[in-house]
């Protein structure tokens, strides 16, 4: 399927997987994807943004609802798919442990958790700089919380990327753009990507008739 990807298209996706390992993410999400859609130079990505959707507002609803580095770690979104399969709902639990301890009580880490972290991080650093060949790291190498590695992209965006190739099939285009993966990522209906919609005051069918509309005055 992605040798049908535009080069926007693949660079989209590659971006969706920086800004992951940027917010110390260890999974490429569809909310990713929606943050490399916002910040392109297409048509859809300036439809996203005449509407609300922009890079700085996405990113900061992506900190809200899931966090950065070590809090984004805590439940990441393979993490929410998994526990969704048994009938636990992040989003609901969230929402009781915000009304019972304050706003961001979800992944805001208490005094001694930051203590503890940061001894841990301090003991792992000494050990590092005594015996650099027991991780198999250049002690020299960065200590920041972004995320090196494969990053495995979820369920979600698998199927937000598979069902970019069923909207352009149904514009009847032989290539998949930013426009048609944008397209997929407006008219999920579970993850990230529908409260971050709502957060931002855009509605999806909105969305989704102002992209097109981009489209059809450029053809």
């Amino acid at each position: 399927m992605f040798e049908r990807f535009t080069r926007d298209a693949r660079d989209t996706v590659a971006q969706a997987q920086e800004h992951a390992r940027r917010l110390g993410h260890r999974y490429i999400g569809c909310e990713h994807l929606l943050l490399a859609a916002a910040v392109g130079t297409e048509p859809a990505s300036a439809a996203l943004r005449e509407h609300g959707v922009t890079p700085q507002a996405v990113e900061a609803q992506i900190v809200r609802l899931v966090g950065v580095g070590g809090a984004g770690d805590l439940f990441s979104a393979l993490d929410r798919e998994a526990l969704a399969s048994i009938g636990i709902d992040l989003d609901v639990l969230r929402a009781r442990i915000e009304a019972a301890f304050g706003p961001d009580a979800f992944t805001r880490a208490g005094p001694a958790t930051c203590r503890d972290r940061r001894r841990a991080v301090r003991n792992n650093r000494l050990s590092l700089l005594r015996h650099p060949r027991r991780s198999g790291r250049d002690p020299q190498a960065s200590t920041s919380g972004r995320t090196t590695g494969h990053i495995p992209f979820t369920r979600r965006a698998k199927k937000a990327l598979e069902h970019s190739l069923l909207e352009a099939k149904a514009r009847h285009d032989n290539y998949i753009g930013v426009e048609h993966l944008t397209l997929a990522l407006v008219a999920m209906d579970d993850g990230a990507v529908p409260p971050i919609l709502s957060a931002l005051g855009a509605p999806q069918a909105t969305l989704r008739a102002a992209i097109l509309d981009r489209y059809r005055q450029a053809s």
